[in-house]
C-alpha cells in the first residue's frame, strides 16, 4: 500500500514561542503552536478542504520531499500519498474531500483518492507542473495545471487518456509569457472561471467553457502566489513586497498592502476578512496584519526558516504555516480559546 491510514507516533507536539507583540505592548495570552512534523525537505504549499457537516476539515501539505501528507483538523497524520518522483509544489483536496491532487516536478500531476492513498490517475509534462486546481463540481470533474512550460492544460478526469485542451488561442502555444505559478477555479461562477497567476507580473481570467482569457491584471512584478479564501470573492496575490486582495469577479478595484519585506504567500481571514498572514522568505517569522490599516498586528516565532506558505482553515480558528525547516505549524486565531487540542482549564 502507498498509503496508511493511522497516526505516526508523533504527529504533533506543543511548541512554546514567545507571547505575540501587540501595538500596545499589553501582555498577552501565550501562543502554543502545534508541531506537526513528517517531512524531510520544505513545506512548499498548504491547502485545507471546505468544512465539512461535522465541523472538521481536512489538510494537505506539499513539499520538496516529493511525500505529499494529508492531516485531521487537528494536525494529525492521516496518510501519505508516494508516487511522485520529485519535489511537489502544489496539493489540493476536492471540494467533496474523497480525492486530491497534486503538482510536481517530475513533470505529472497526480489525482489521489482520500480514503486509500491510491494514485486514480498520472498526468504527464514536459516540464515542471507548479499549480493545479480542481473544479468544484463533482461530476464530470476536471483538472487544470500549468508550470514551467507557461501552458495551462484542462483535463477531462472521465476522460483520462484523452488529450488535455489548452487555454488560449496564442500562435506560440503558450499560455501565458512567465511560469504559472498559481491556479484557482472560481467556486462560484458554476465551475465556467478559472484565474492563473504567473511570473510575468499578470493575473489572468479564463472562460473555460471557451478557453479564451477574457480579463487581465498587471501587477508589474513576478507574482510569487495566489489563493481564493474560503467561502470565495477574494483572491490573496503577492508580489514584490506587496500583497493584492483582488474582488474575482473584477467589479470592485484591487486593495493593496505594501510590507517591509517581500512576502512569500498570504492568506485571508475566511469571516472577518479584516485581517491576513504571511510568510516570507527573510526570516523564520509568522506576521498576521490588518487589512485596513496595512500594520502589523501578531509576529509569532516557531520555525527555524524561512516561512514558504501560510494559510487560514476554512472556519478561520487556525492559520498553518509551512517551512524551509520541513515542518508544519498551526497557530490559533484566538490564542486562549478552547479548540481542538488547545484546551484551557477556566
Amino acid at each position: 500500500m502507498s498509503y496508511t491510514n493511522g497516526y505516526n507516533s508523533n504527529p504533533h507536539s506543543h511548541s512554546n514561542t514567545p507571547a505575540p507583540q501587540d501595538q500596545n505592548n499589553n501582555a498577552a495570552v501565550k501562543v502554543q503552536p502545534l508541531l506537526c512534523s513528517g517531512h524531510t525537505r520544505p513545506v512548499t504549499h498548504l491547502s485545507f478542504s471546505n468544512l465539512l457537516d461535522d465541523g472538521t476539515y481536512l489538510l494537505i501539505s506539499a513539499c520538496k520531499d516529493g511525500n505529499p501528507m494529508l492531516r485531521s483538523w487537528l494536525g494529525d497524520w492521516i496518510g501519505t500519498f508516494l508516487g511522485h518522483k520529485g519535489a511537489v509544489w502544489s496539493s489540493k483536496i476536492s471540494l467533496d474531500t474523497s480525492k486530491a491532487v497534486t503538482g510536481s516536478a517530475d513533470f505529472t500531476a497526480k489525482i489521489w483518492d482520500c480514503n486509500s492513498g491510491e494514485a486514480l490517475h498520472t498526468f504527464s509534462h514536459n516540464h515542471i507542473v507548479r499549480s493545479v486546481a480542481l473544479n468544484p463540481q463533482q461530476t464530470p470533474q476536471y483538472l487544470l495545471t500549468g508550470g514551467h512550460e507557461k501552458k495551462i492544460r484542462l483535463f477531462d478526469l472521465g476522460r483520462p487518456d484523452a488529450e488535455p485542451l489548452l487555454l488560449g488561442s496564442r500562435p506560440d502555444g503558450l499560455s501565458c509569457d512567465g511560469i504559472v505559478r498559481s491556479l484557482v477555479w472560481d467556486e462560484g461562477s458554476g465551475g465556467t472561471m478559472g484565474v492563473s497567476a504567473s511570473e510575468d507580473g499578470l493575473v489572468r481570467w479564463w472562460d473555460l467553457r471557451t478557453l479564451s482569457q477574457t480579463g487581465q491584471l498587471d501587477l508589474g512584478e513576478s507574482i510569487t502566489s495566489m489563493e481564493l479564501a474560503h467561502g470565495g470573492g477574494t483572491l490573496s496575490v503577492t508580489a514584490g513586497k506587496k500583497v493584492h486582495f483582488l474582488d474575482i469577479l473584477r467589479q470592485h478595484p484591487p486593495v493593496t498592502v505594501e510590507l517591509p519585506h517581500p512576502p512569500t504567500s498570504a492568506s485571508l481571514h475566511p469571516f472577518a476578512r479584516d485581517r491576513f498572514v504571511i510568510g516570507s522568505t527573510n526570516d523564520p517569522w509568522v506576521r498576521v496584519y490588518d487589512l485596513d490599516s496595512g500594520k502589523e498586528k501578531e509576529v509569532y516565532k516557531g520555525h527555524h526558516g524561512p516561512v514558504l506558505c501560510a494559510s487560514y482553515s476554512p472556519d478561520g480558528e487556525v492559520y498553518a504555516s509551512g517551512s524551509e525547516d520541513g515542518t508544519i505549524r498551526l497557530w490559533q486565531t484566538n490564542p486562549g480559546k478552547s479548540y481542538g487540542l488547545w484546551q484551557t482549564q477556566d
